[in-house]
């Protein structure tokens, strides 16, 4: 019995410690170069739809401008207004613009987002002192307001119109 012991434990330790035919492991890709080509398309992808999020919905309103103000009772003052767009946004513009004519001035600075076609969200100040009103006393009107056209966006107006002496003032964009 002990030979036949001595027997089966060799023949084990014959056959599992003998060399066995060597197999192919399949090559691991690099992780990393993996993670790399996924992160390129992720930012081609990303990239594209930026772009597509800053193009405009509504015509480029870029560039100067005439800026005009009127009352019933004072003439046509005109200075301008320049339109900026923002890098990365769509229908988003800082703009400023002044009209001077003697003591008369207004004086426009804010942001400008393109609602539609025939309105404008304007945010920021819009200060004027003309003599006429209030023997020049500033008036300054903030927080946010609306443009508004009438005309197919030749003309935007001002729709807060009455001004702080209780008269009412046209105040325009011509594009």
């Amino acid at each position: 019995m002990k030979k036949t012991l001595i027997i089966a434990i060799t023949g084990i330790l014959t056959f599992s410690c003998s060399k066995k035919e060597s197999q192919k492991t399949p090559e691991k890709s690099d992780s990393t170069k993996i993670i790399d080509s996924i992160n390129a398309e992720r930012t081609k992808i990303n990239d594209s739809i930026k772009a597509l999020n800053s193009k405009n919905r509504f015509r480029d309103f870029s560039g100067s401008h005439k800026f005009v103000y009127q009352n019933d009772s004072s003439p046509k003052y005109s200075g301008s207004v320049n339109f900026t767009k923002i890098d990365g946004e769509r229908d988003n513009y800082t703009i400023s613009g002044s009209i001077k004519s003697g003591n008369n001035s207004v004086n426009l600075k804010g942001f400008v987002q393109v609602v539609t076609a025939k309105h404008m969200n304007f945010t920021g100040e819009i200060t004027q002192s003309i003599s006429d009103n209030d023997n020049g006393k500033s008036y300054t009107r903030k927080g946010t307001k609306t443009f508004m056209s009438k005309d197919g966006g030749k003309t935007y107006r001002l729709q807060d119109m009455v001004n702080g002496s209780g008269f009412v003032d046209y105040i325009d964009i011509h594009f």
